[in-house]
């Protein structure tokens, strides 16, 4: 079996597992106490903390251990909003930043706050002279994941934080997919992750905040963690994460070079061995394990499904695999394919026919997936003058472009097809086409039903 969904949850590190079954039964007493079982718990989770401190590289008193990296995000960003009232009530995040982080800005936007969200490349990366832009005197904290969950690009998190520190205002860094890695470059000022992400046990996550940030803890006070996380710590999990930090950062420089081979194959080999893929994410400046593309005319959960049955776990941001028939929000602001969406996320110790194999059977997969749909028939297509109407109200991702790819050679160079769709994906998903068919994307119009979406053929 291959899983390769490691930057969704990695698998327990043998390390992980090691520590948590010893602290079980070292370190179930209230570190709080002064008797001696107490005191042996203590001394655990200080030693945890130094652990992940040093591979942070921050203070131990600047670390706190939370219930989960999205609590880890939810208290940092409350913390320093609240701490920096008096400076205003601006917040400014990316257009691809993990879902906590946008969940947190919204709350912050209906509490009365503003948000600024920067938009991204095609590659998925901000512009640090566009985030620096976004900084206004009443900017209370600025926001910037290390690299994206979804198509593993790294950010300029460097030089954000230079033009943040330059203009006061501190910079919450999600570090969740890549502390596993190394350390976060640059002069951040606060930072979240979470253990799962590296091949700790879940329910575990990390909260730094440097000294001089102004930080005021929200909700009931409680004495535990610097009264910036509250409830008693679970303390194996805790010593379990800090051990596998610092077993997987003994390996990465040696399987960052070997996941990022294997990565490289398939970003390589997939568009070869499959017509009509859109590699997304920056080629080069990315994590080591991740690697993700989009398969034009198949719908994503489907794909997830005939791959689960060939024996490989992925994920997938197409909104064909989402309750709510919306394409990923990532996959949105980079304008890139959004149907038949798959990401592959390797975890550390993959092995390489593992890949080989998932090379194999990803082809016939989606050869059998397209020929299933098949093509529009007559009945689907009219003409308004000379225009060519393709009516796919109704219809869900990827049917849309499959229509609209059937009859683009019904029209003359120069011709127009107008596309009714009232599937949100076509959104992205038709502009995407014309990318990558080399197609003119004229825009969107206004229709009875849905959106009218109109292409002029090109070649």
């Amino acid at each position: 079996m291959g899983y390769f969904d490691a930057a969704s949850s990695a698998p327990l590190h043998p390390v992980a597992r090691q520590a948590l079954l010893a602290s079980l039964d070292e370190g179930w007493a209230d570190p709080a106490r002064l008797y001696r079982e107490g005191r042996r718990a203590r001394m655990l989770l200080d030693a945890a903390r130094e652990t992940a401190a040093e591979a942070v590289g921050c203070r131990a008193d600047e670390l706190v251990f939370t219930s989960s990296g999205t609590r880890a995000v939810h208290s940092g960003v409350a913390g320093v909003l609240a701490g920096r009232r008096r400076i205003g009530s601006h917040l400014i995040v990316s257009a691809v930043e993990h879902s906590s982080v946008l969940h947190a800005a919204d709350a912050h936007e209906a509490d009365g706050g503003s948000v600024t969200q920067v938009a991204v490349a095609r590659s998925g990366a901000v512009d640090a002279g566009a985030y620096a832009q976004a900084l206004r005197p009443d900017t209370a904290l600025a926001c910037l994941q290390s690299a994206n969950h979804e198509v593993g690009t790294e950010q300029p998190v460097a030089e954000v934080a230079a033009a943040c520190r330059q203009a006061g205002v501190p910079l919450l860094v999600d570090a969740a997919q890549s502390l596993g890695w190394g350390r976060v470059e640059g002069d951040w000022s606060v930072l979240t992750g979470s253990a799962h992400k590296w091949g700790g046990p879940s329910g575990v996550g990390l909260l730094v905040v440097r000294k001089g940030v102004r930080f005021a803890a929200q909700g009931p006070v409680d004495e535990r963690e610097s009264g910036r996380a509250a409830g008693f710590e679970n303390l194996p999990a805790i010593v379990a994460a800090a051990a596998s930090l610092r077993a997987v950062r003994a390996e990465a420089a040696q399987e960052a070079v070997r996941l990022r081979e294997l990565t490289e194959r398939i970003r390589a080999r997939v568009p070869r061995l499959v017509p009509d893929v859109e590699v997304v994410g920056d080629p080069e400046r990315r994590l080591p394990g991740i690697v993700t593309f989009s398969c034009l005319y198949v719908d994503g959960e489907t794909l997830l499904h005939e791959l689960d049955r060939a024996g490989f776990s992925v994920s997938s941001g197409s909104s064909c695999t989402s309750s709510t028939l919306t394409p990923s929000h990532v996959l949105k602001a980079m304008g890139v394919l959004s149907e038949g969406n798959v990401r592959v996320s390797l975890p550390f110790g993959t092995p390489e026919e593992d890949v080989e194999r998932f090379l194999r059977v990803l082809a016939p997969a989606v050869a059998g997936m397209r020929e299933k749909l098949g093509a529009p028939t007559a009945e689907k297509v009219a003409r308004d003058e000379d225009v060519l109407v393709v009516d796919s109200l109704g219809k869900r991702c990827p049917i849309p472009v499959i229509e609209l790819a059937k009859v683009i050679g019904d029209v003359p160079v120069g011709g127009l097809v107008r596309v009714l769709s009232d599937d949100e994906a076509a959104r992205l998903d038709i502009p995407a086409w014309c990318e990558m068919r080399g197609q003119e994307y004229v825009g969107e119009e206004s229709a009875e039903r849905g959106a009218a979406y109109v292409v002029r053929r090109v070649s």
